[in-house]
């Protein structure tokens, strides 16, 4: 088997091959838990993909979204994302990625999450992620390799769920108008406009946006807000310009939703985005690949 470097860390060219040969390697690993580091380039697009695991998709450093058919997810620093097992996905980068994925093993343990969601990584998430990736990978393990994984895989069902999903109405003519919001967002747009513009009464509308997407189109829209300024705000652009830029009054009003949303400012929110990022660049190690068992 190549080395890890080879496997994850090799020019974008070659990503591509790379892909194919860790997931054969993955397919054939044994043991509930196994972590892998990636490093990826920006703007560089995963296809679709599917995999015999549940994946816990954590950026360490970068931006980068999810799409399935259910919808899009952002996962920016400091969160990961819950792709169950099966449930095909591509893969956005936005900037630089150094990501991290632990693939867990469908029924490893109870209460795993059953649905596509975006979590918030605790701190002792975090370390055990960082560390995992430094044991041998690709079997079982003892000791306090053993430990970690198994603490780790403990930890999955409590870390706390995140509204960073932005879910897409089966309907092609209201995830067309979806879509249109996603590339120009604004806080103005109105429920009666949305109807109108798709020929259905305000009740018929807001019952199958509901409906299929599991949200009001009020808090629809603010996370579709939250989708565009994070990776604006991750990349320094000051926050009058984001919220301006978004469509909001007053820098005052777009503050109020981020901290609806996120539950801090953007200000601290970024603030700690920045910190966690920083210890993950002391952090970061190398990670052994063991050939899987037979």
């Amino acid at each position: 088997m190549p080395n890890s470097t080879e496997i994850f860390k090799a020019p974008s060219a070659d990503f591509d091959l790379l892909h194919l040969s860790r997931w054969q390697w993955l397919e054939q690993a044994v043991g509930p838990v196994v972590a892998l580091p990636t490093e990826y380039p920006d703007g560089y697009h995963v296809p679709q993909h599917r995999h015999s695991r549940s994946q816990l998709l954590h950026a360490l450093v970068g931006v980068v979204l999810v799409t399935t058919r259910h919808g899009r997810w952002m996962v920016p620093p400091d969160h990961a994302m819950w792709i169950p097992a099966g449930i095909e996905h591509s893969v956005e980068m936005l900037g630089d990625v150094s990501m991290r994925s632990v693939y867990v093993m469908p029924q490893a343990i109870e209460g795993l999450p059953e649905g596509l969601r975006v979590v918030g990584v605790t701190d002792l998430m975090h370390s055990l992620i960082v560390e995992s990736e430094k044991l041998p990978q690709g079997g079982e393990l003892e000791g306090r390799g053993g430990l970690i994984m198994n603490l780790l895989l403990h930890e999955i069902p409590t870390l706390p769920e995140r509204p960073l999903g932005l879910p897409f109405p089966s309907d092609p003519k209201l995830a067309a108008l979806c879509r249109r919001f996603v590339a120009a967002p604004s806080p103005h747009a109105t429920i009666d406009e949305w109807a109108d513009s798709v020929g259905m009464s305000r009740r018929s509308f807001t019952r199958a946006f509901q409906r299929q997407t599991g949200l009001s189109l009020s808090t629809w829209r603010q996370q579709a807000c939250l989708f565009a300024a994070l990776p604006r705000l991750a990349d320094g652009e000051p926050i009058t310009r984001v919220a301006l830029d978004l469509g909001y009054d007053s820098v005052p009003a777009f503050i109020t939703m981020f901290k609806r949303m996120l539950g801090s400012s953007p200000r601290g929110y970024m603030r700690g985005a920045r910190e966690s990022v920083e210890v993950a660049r002391r952090l970061i190690g190398p990670v052994r690949l063991e050939s899987p068992a037979p």
